[in-house]
């Protein structure tokens, strides 16, 4: 199986044009069934006029197709606090961390 209940993971939703808003999500997988993945987090999203990831605070359960070639999809450890995940802007493009040791660095993926 690709992804396993219980798992926790970082979603890139891949913009089809420049000007299409930046979103992100991560969460838990709740289900998986070919290739749809139920999943319970948080969204976060680029603040235009500050030019930070902010994280909306309600909850949300999404149905994410995950062979639909629209997102890119992480597994992260699962020592990964999810209620800690902040975006920290870096020369070279944005880190995401839990304040631990854990970090994905997203430079290659150009957010802005």
């Amino acid at each position: 199986m690709i992804l396993k209940k219980g798992e926790k993971i970082h979603v890139i939703h891949r913009r089809h044009f420049e000007k299409d808003p930046h979103r992100h999500f991560v969460g838990i997988v709740d289900d998986y069934e070919a290739g749809v993945a139920r999943v319970t987090g948080h969204v976060y999203a680029v603040d235009s006029s500050k030019f930070v990831f902010v994280r909306r605070q309600e909850v949300r359960v999404r149905l994410i197709s995950i062979v639909s070639g629209d997102v890119l999809v992480n597994i992260l450890p699962m020592t990964v606090n999810l209620e800690k995940i902040v975006y920290q802007q870096q020369k070279k493009g944005v880190r995401i961390t839990d304040g631990g040791d854990w970090h994905i660095e997203i430079g290659e993926y150009a957010w802005m």
